[in-house]
């Protein structure tokens, strides 16, 4: 099992399914009139808001025309835990198709969650509530995305991503060379499958038919008489091949119950 290659890119198809989510939101300015005066795509980025309030500090010379452009929100990756409230059975596989049509085994996802922390950075406490009320509206507390998990099979699953938690800082205090920020910052929860290797299954055709037969119908106490078993001849043939089938009748008889001519006379 270990030491066989496969990478499915779960994790990064993630990320970029979640950075996805937030890449198309904008605030705009008014003026005393309510006519807008401006319009601005908010920046995004991945990496932890640390190094953007770094950025923000160690800009001493306040005179240059830009230290670090606000607003903006950055995202990163956190944690990744197994899930143990959706696991299944470690043993169970499904079958599906490739590009090719050929029919591969795969074994049943392991769920894992994966944590991600959003940051907003705004200068104006009003440039951050309009981010702010264009995320909140679309989690309650969770939204779907379809992502296409594992693109040689076409395994497309949609991931819920849920909002766990808020949590709000303005950096207010401070001398007047101290720039001031304000900071949301919300709490997600990815919950993905993560899938192990992808091997080739059989052909996938029926090779052996079996059929018992009851005499009675009572499904606990009713014995089994007779078995048909039907397989093709011969047995490797394909289903533009010119083959035939191969029959094998087996009689289950009781003695003590069933006499040879009452049996010839039931089964001929």
């Amino acid at each position: 099992m270990l030491g066989t290659y496969y990478y499915h890119q779960i994790i990064r198809k993630t990320i970029v399914a979640f950075g996805t989510l937030f890449n198309e939101i904008y605030i705009k300015h008014e003026d005393s009139d309510n006519n807008q005066i401006s319009e601005i795509k908010v920046p995004l980025s991945y990496g932890p808001s640390q190094k953007f309030l770094a950025k923000i500090k160690q800009q001493s010379d306040l005179s240059k025309p830009i230290a670090i452009t606000l607003p903006r929100m950055s995202f990163e990756m956190t944690s990744l835990a197994y899930d143990a409230t959706r696991k299944t059975g470690v043993t169970q596989t499904f079958k599906a198709v490739d590009a090719e049509n050929n029919i591969k085994k795969v074994y049943m996802p392991v769920p894992y969650n994966i944590g991600f922390e959003l940051s907003v950075l705004a200068k104006l406490n009003d440039d951050a509530l309009q981010i702010v009320e264009q995320i909140l509206p679309v989690f309650q507390p969770g939204f779907n995305v379809t992502i296409d998990l594992i693109e040689s099979i076409g395994e497309k699953r949609d991931v819920p991503i849920v909002l766990n938690n808020i949590s709000f800082q303005d950096d207010y205090e401070g001398d007047f060379s101290t720039r001031r920020s304000l900071i949301y910052t919300f709490y997600f929860t990815a919950k993905v499958n993560m899938f192990g290797p992808i091997s080739d299954s059989s052909d996938g055709l029926i090779r052996k038919v079996q059929v018992d037969t009851y005499a009675g119908t009572d499904r606990n106490t009713a014995r089994r008489e007779m078995r048909y078993t039907l397989v093709p001849d011969p047995i490797d043939a394909q289903p533009d091949d010119d083959f035939g089938f191969s029959e094998t009748i087996e009689n289950f008889y009781d003695s003590k119950v069933y006499s040879p001519t009452q049996q010839t006379d039931i089964w001929g």
